[in-house]
């Protein structure tokens, strides 16, 4: 009877501990309460939106969550002429946001990048890597430390996605949310923000930086579209690869920064992937000619120099441009030699090693890896590492 009794005892001081440790974890993935003021949001779903941040660590202030349930208007933002940063800002202000101000937050963009797509070893699916290096500096020439925002989003006429957002890209610094002075409204722009992301069908997209000058289509019979605008427009609307540049092949390309262009990279659950990349026409300054790099594993990784063949001999091409040459050739080398099949963890290991952080620079390191990421574009999951810490994880998935 006595032996009973301990072992009762046992039984209910584990399930005490259990429920402790549940409690504990429930109330670190919380929302929590913020002062910090919304003062161009009146709206009471908006504001109730921007009050269930939560904060994945607790306390942190380096990985948020939100999901995104207000109309975030693509099909405006579509019809908008979107070309640049400042007017991605205002039509935020003028459409997602209650009150306007004269002052408004400058976006950057500006990234190393790397990103590859292989077969899952281990079963049928298919993955997509990816790193998002950024180095964010202040006036002293200090890193300024960022929060990752993870942007769950189900508009009414589109596509379930989640998808990756650099808050400092509107001024939001580590551990704004509850820093008592940050507004909050720009947390209306999150939907056009993102850096990567995958939608309900298995189609993922991230954007990677090119040197050189930026892209500017100018065909009369399209409209205009920016970087981060089309991205939500394919993970809203695309299926496929395929489906994904015939979107695209329907706007001009805007990208305003003078001094960088960018690039695509995309895969889905059917195992497609693709670069997409606007090159040069002969005698022409910008970039206006888009490519679709598919069909051969030599497309399956991509850094941040020109991969077309057409561009060559250009000083940002693959011969001649060394930005992110390095980790290139790891994805190559890595990706050939396992005949382009790994499973997740390998899959993050192959990021690691072309991960950047402090330390690099005999290696020309272009950026700080801010997240790591293998999406599995078949079970619509995305497994997530910040700051290089490849030791502790975070899984989402589209829901």
């Amino acid at each position: 009877m006595k032996k009973n009794r301990t072992r009762h005892g046992a039984m209910l001081v584990t399930c005490i501990l259990a429920s402790v440790l549940f409690l504990t974890c429930c109330k670190n993935n919380e929302s929590k309460e913020t002062s910090n003021p919304a003062g161009l949001i009146n709206d009471p779903a908006k504001l109730e939106m921007i009050h269930s941040l939560v904060d994945l660590e607790g306390d942190k202030g380096r990985l948020y969550e939100m999901t995104y349930t207000v109309d975030y208007k693509l099909e405006d933002a579509l019809n908008a002429g979107i070309v640049g940063t400042n007017t991605l800002i205002q039509f935020v202000m003028g459409n997602l946001m209650d009150g306007k101000s004269s002052k408004a937050p400058s976006l950057n963009y500006d990234a190393g990048c790397s990103a590859f797509a292989c077969k899952d070893k281990d079963s049928e699916d298919f993955l997509m890597g990816r790193n998002f290096d950024f180095n964010h500096k202040d006036e002293n020439g200090e890193r300024v430390m960022i929060p990752a925002i993870v942007v769950h989003t189900a508009p009414k006429e589109g596509k379930k996605s989640v998808s990756f957002v650099d808050g400092q890209f509107v001024k939001y610094k580590s551990g704004f949310y509850t820093d008592g002075d940050t507004d909050l409204s720009m947390l209306m722009a999150l939907p056009y923000l993102l850096l990567d992301g995958i939608n309900e069908d298995g189609f993922a997209i991230s954007v990677l930086k090119l040197d050189g000058y930026p892209t500017r289509q100018h065909y009369s019979d399209r409209k205009n579209i920016f970087t981060t605008v089309a991205m939500r427009m394919l993970l809203d609307r695309a299926s496929t690869v395929s489906e994904a540049t015939e979107m695209l092949k329907q706007y001009n390309m805007c990208m305003d920064e003078e001094k960088a262009s960018y690039h695509f990279f995309m895969a889905d659950a059917t195992g497609d992937y693709a670069i997409v990349e606007y090159t040069f026409k002969e005698g022409e300054q910008y970039p206006t000619e888009m490519e679709v790099l598919r069909g051969d594993d030599v497309w399956r990784y991509v850094t941040n120099f020109y991969a077309s063949p057409s561009m060559v001999d250009s000083p940002d091409g693959s011969v001649i441009s060394t930005h992110g040459k390095w980790r290139y050739d790891t994805l190559k080398v890595n990706l050939a030699k396992c005949q382009y099949e790994m499973n997740p963890v390998q899959a993050m290991g192959l990021l690691q090693k072309v991960a950047q952080g402090p330390g690099d620079e005999e290696k020309k390191s272009t950026g700080f890896t801010q997240w790591s990421e293998v999406y599995n574009l078949n079970k619509k999951t995305v497994r997530m590492s910040i700051l290089r810490e490849f030791d502790k994880t975070f899984d989402f998935t589209v829901e």
